[in-house]
């Protein structure tokens, strides 16, 4: 009989890949490590390119012996690792005074995710590394971001959160109210993702720096609030600002409205995601088209600008949406009741004309227990283009002919795209 009893298990070609496995993570993740200490003299660093290689292979040797001899010998050899890492800290440390430990947790973390490509998941080791390579070469950017981050949009963030964590598991999850209409728990759930949306492009405005150009201010601005975006812009069209450049940030920030209420439904409602991503996605392509064309148009111009936007993870922005979305909810079901679905078009209307957030998420959440899916997501798509006419009325009173020139045809087009959509995708009609 064969004396090497691990081949009996596996043919020795798979045990060859999981450690060559084992050993590219070591490799991927030791050339970030040797890049950033690159200048340092050979023999100075705790580890390198070679010794993180040899880390993630000595991980999945250590996997491949526990499988046959006991899981704990793999955790003994852990144990032993972290100990010698710990020593040459220690002596890095006396010797240069570096007490940052990002080498040290990045050489245990090789280790283990060797092991875990042997021990046949080498799928989630390799996308381990992959992240753990990017973290760790994000430390410039991540420090800056830092460093630009304001202590009251640090405490604001937190405050949310911690209201979000001890009071969302606690709330009830049953209706209250005319028609039940109002759970606590998916209310304060819907405001934590609405906040949750804005402050990503909120952070991504900020770490953008002080000044950044039009059509990323226009992206990620619209993002947290398309209108404030688009009455900043308008107001700076009348001081004889670039126009062009302006309508195009203009239409961006309106666009970006479509895709952010695509998500929202997916999130609430995955089942309605179909009934109105065509219509929804129609007017995303048109007004990212047209904005595109207004930036050529510009002739390459160049104009920075900055928004002053209200951090969304404010806890009286949260509150004062809580009490809108409550609102509609009870709206939206008092409508249904009474007035069936012309009432939902008229409620989807006029709530357009201030937000569509809330109205997105009301009316995705009514359809979950109602078979009319058609009602709600043309519904959810009226909201968008009246709130998109109201946009182009305000930049075309803040901005000027020459703005409303480009912005309304622009708009009008997105508007168009919408209903084509609607009528496209479901046959609707509002008579």
């Amino acid at each position: 009989m064969n004396a090497c009893r691990v081949p009996c298990y596996r043919p020795a070609m798979e045990l060859f890949l999981e450690l060559g496995i084992s050993l590219a993570i070591g490799l991927l993740i030791g050339i970030e490590r040797g890049w950033q200490e690159r200048t340092a003299p050979d023999g100075s660093r705790v580890a390198g390119i070679r010794t993180f290689g040899l880390l993630g292979l000595l991980g999945g040797l250590w996997a491949l012996l526990g499988k046959e001899l006991g899981p704990f010998l793999t955790g003994a050899a852990f144990l032993a690792v972290a100990a010698v890492l710990i020593v040459a800290h220690i002596a890095d440390t006396r010797a240069r005074g570096n007490v940052g430990i990002t080498t040290l947790v990045a050489a245990l973390i090789t280790f283990a995710l060797g092991a875990l490509a042997v021990l046949g998941y080498g799928i989630v080791a390799a996308g381990g590394a992959v992240v753990t390579t990017t973290l760790l070469s994000l430390k410039p950017l991540l420090h800056g971001w830092l460093r630009k981050l304001e202590q009251q949009e640090l405490q604001a963030a937190l405050k949310l959160l911690v209201m979000t964590v001890v009071l969302l598991p606690v709330l009830p999850n049953h209706g209250y109210g005319p028609w039940a209409a109002l759970n606590p728990f998916e209310i304060w759930w819907m405001v934590v993702l609405i906040a949750g949306i804005s402050f990503c492009g909120y952070v991504a405005v900020r770490m953008l720096g002080v000044k950044r150009g039009i059509l990323l201010t226009g992206l990620f601005g619209g993002l947290v609030s398309s209108t404030a975006t688009t009455v900043h812009f308008a107001r700076r069209a009348a001081q004889a600002v670039p126009v062009p450049l302006l309508a195009a940030g203009i239409v961006i920030a309106c666009t970006t409205m479509f895709p952010r209420m695509l998500v929202e439904v997916a999130v609430v409602n995955p089942a309605l995601v179909p009934a109105v991503a065509g219509p929804l996605l129609l007017m995303a392509a048109a007004g990212f088209l047209g904005a595109l064309w207004f930036a050529y148009r510009s002739r390459g111009g160049q104009l920075e600008e900055t928004v002053a936007l209200r951090n969304p993870l404010d806890l009286r922005m949260a509150l004062q949406f809580g009490l809108l979305l409550a609102l509609i909810m009870v709206a939206a079901e008092a409508v249904q009741h009474l007035l069936g679905e012309h009432g939902i078009y008229l409620l989807a209307t006029a709530s357009g004309t201030v937000d569509v957030d809330a109205i997105t998420l009301s009316l995705s959440r009514i359809a979950r227990d109602s078979s009319a899916d058609g009602t709600f997501a043309a519904a959810i798509v009226i909201a968008g283009l009246t709130n998109t006419v109201v946009k182009a009325g305000l930049a075309s009173f803040l901005g000027g002919r020459k703005l409303a020139a480009r912005v309304v045809p622009a708009l009008l087009l997105v508007t168009a795209a919408g209903v084509i959509g609607l009528w496209w995708a479901s046959g609707w009609r509002p008579w």
